[in-house]
């Protein structure tokens, strides 16, 4: 029986072929436009997610402030100022923290033969580098050794080295920094930089040979990754440094706390109201396509009333005419389905990507909106479009199904 009643609409289909195409192209048209927006809207947050991976998601820094709080005896306006016995007490007693890296840095002019600029240096442990995945396009990445012997060696940024070096092989060659002789050791992979941002410009040497920079018995800051969740992480931190720095953990001048992924979260939220904001537009978008189909359905019925009372009286039932109507809805819908999905991928493909974070930043292709379409795309918009295929041409069906066969066959 489902054979015969799907071959009644294919049947139809061909007779009114004009007619059915226009229906068709524009379900096509409806479910193209549904996925290439959820495309958009998941390109959209897998761009803020290549802009904050770049540097790693699960690490926080923290900062020397000034307290804006009188917490006990202390008065406010005292600054708070770190040494090495706070990294130990970070590691120690923060639950949930794997590595742990104190960081100084400066500003000094930094120069070869040819060339001088003033550029920041950073003082920085081999654990740096895995918490910030500083990944090394030359050379080799800082070692203990390094460390414990005080090495006058340096990690440049991809900036520095094409400006200090140009085109030549940097490794192994020397640089003076603040007019003390370092050796290049490695070179970084670029990372995305605004503008006038110095993320690429930065010359990374031995904490311990910082000290021939600038005074380090106090740190400009500590960086450090964990597993678990950011927020409580965060708290502890908060708690163990006000006992140990005697200011309250609430007061957020005392200290600056550089949580990527609490800000990774704020994004991921705004990029789920696009998603679902762009949804509610493609859906609307394949609604208007709908009504159509309904339209042309209700035309159809219209125009084979008297065959609808030849088929009741032959013996035809209500739910023979029903699915045979609904059956012609779901074939139209189904077409222009996959049609639709088809010319999604075929723009998608042509498309490709639409300038993003690109478009203000160096390096940044990576965060651009990619138009990649997902399973779970075709799937959302499919699942819609069997609900608004369903639905016009289920309106029709039951109109005709609910004919009375005397006055259908009494229609001219």
């Amino acid at each position: 029986m489902l054979r015969d009643i799907f071959g009644q609409a294919m049947e139809a289909m061909r007779f009114n072929g004009r007619r059915t195409m226009i229906t068709i192209l524009g379900m096509a048209w409806g479910i193209a436009t549904v996925v290439l927006l959820l495309a958009f809207g998941a390109g959209f947050g897998r761009a803020f997610e290549a802009i904050f991976s770049q540097f790693g998601t699960n690490m926080i820094g923290v900062f020397p402030g000034t307290t804006s709080e009188q917490a006990g005896g202390a008065k406010a306006g005292v600054k708070v100022r770190f040494t090495q016995e706070d990294v130990e007490r970070i590691q120690e007693t923060v639950p949930g923290i794997i590595r742990v890296s104190p960081v100084d840095f400066k500003t000094v002019p930094v120069s070869n033969e040819l060339h001088n600029y003033t550029w920041e240096v950073d003082g920085i442990t081999p654990a740096l580098q895995q918490i910030q995945k500083m990944d090394l396009s030359a050379g080799r990445a800082m070692s203990e050794a390094d460390l414990v012997s005080r090495a006058h060696v340096a990690i440049i940024g991809s900036e520095a080295k094409t400006k200090l070096f140009s085109g030549l092989y940097p490794i192994g060659e020397s640089i003076h920094v603040n007019g003390v002789s370092f050796q290049i050791i490695g070179v970084l992979k670029p990372k995305m930089q605004e503008g006038d941002d110095n993320d690429n410009r930065i010359v990374n040497i031995p904490l311990s040979t910082m000290s021939d920079l600038k005074d380090t018995k106090y740190l400009g800051g500590i960086w450090m990754s964990y597993q678990g969740d950011h927020m409580a992480v965060e708290r502890a931190l908060r708690n163990t440094l006000g006992a140990a720095h005697a200011f309250r953990p609430s007061d957020k001048n005392a200290i600056f706390v550089a949580n990527l992924m609490e800000q990774l979260s704020q994004f991921r939220a705004v990029s789920i109201g696009l998603q679902v904001l762009l949804l509610f537009i493609g859906a609307l978008t394949l609604g208007i396509a709908g009504i159509g189909l309904m339209n042309i359905m209700l035309v159809s019925v219209k125009q084979r009333t008297r065959e609808i009372g030849v088929e009741k009286a032959l013996g035809a039932r209500k739910r023979h005419i029903l699915f045979q109507f609904l059956a012609e809805a779901l074939v139209i819908s189904s077409v222009g389905g996959v049609t639709g999905v088809a010319l999604a991928y075929a723009v998608s493909k042509l498309i490709g990507s639409v300038k993003f974070y690109s478009a203000i930043a160096a390096n940044a292709t990576d965060a651009d909106i990619h138009l990649i379409i997902s399973p779970n795309s075709v799937l959302v918009a499919t699942t819609i479009l069997i609900i608004v295929g369903t639905i016009s041409g289920m309106i029709p069906a039951m109109q005709a199904a609910n004919l009375d066969p005397i006055e259908a066959l009494r229609y001219e």
